[in-house]
């Protein structure tokens, strides 16, 4: 599988990077290089550090109710006002209690109804991923393994040159 042939969904009611509500990121599995759907899963634990801007959470904390946690909500709504143009760039950790240390506490906090982003939280939501964010949960050296072996994994796809590979000049749209 390329992860670099990411569909999208083209259906109404998608977001404005272009993800449908109900789905996660999808892979075409193509070419010599397959790499399970489930390390997209595993790299998305990577959000246990890091930040994210008001604009990419906004609408999470604001218009989506059964998804998320009202105190976790209400904590994220003092440093992002619900009005665009008005703190888009207040920043939040992605992991609110651990927002610079590297392990599960990024699953733990989905099944707690706490993933800062929408695709996040998407991974916890009834669906098929739920038994794989709950065995992160209780096993960090599961995590921690998986991770290294996508990252192995990931290493070794061939990347698309030529007239099959493009290098886009804004990664959103095709050039």
């Amino acid at each position: 599988m390329s992860v670099t042939n990411i569909t999208r969904s083209t259906r109404v009611g998608t977001d404005r990077y272009g993800w449908h509500e109900n789905d996660l990121i999808k892979l075409i599995c193509k070419g010599d290089n397959e790499m399970p759907h489930m390390y997209v899963h595993v790299f998305l634990g990577a959000h246990t550090i890091g930040q994210a801007r008001c604009t990419n959470f906004r609408d999470h904390i604001y218009n989506e109710t059964k998804d998320i946690d009202d105190a976790f909500a209400s904590t994220r709504k003092s440093d992002c006002p619900s009005t665009s143009g008005t703190g888009d760039n207040n920043l939040a950790p992605l992991d609110l209690q651990t927002p610079t240390v590297f392990e599960n506490d990024y699953y733990k906090n989905l099944v707690s109804k706490k993933g800062l982003l929408h695709s996040d939280q998407e991974l916890f939501n009834g669906g098929a991923t739920d038994a794989l964010v709950q065995s992160y949960v209780s096993s960090q050296s599961a995590f921690f393994a998986d991770f290294v072996t996508g990252m192995i994994k990931m290493g070794d796809i061939t990347p698309l040159t030529g007239s099959a590979g493009e290098i886009r000049k804004n990664c959103r749209r095709t050039n």
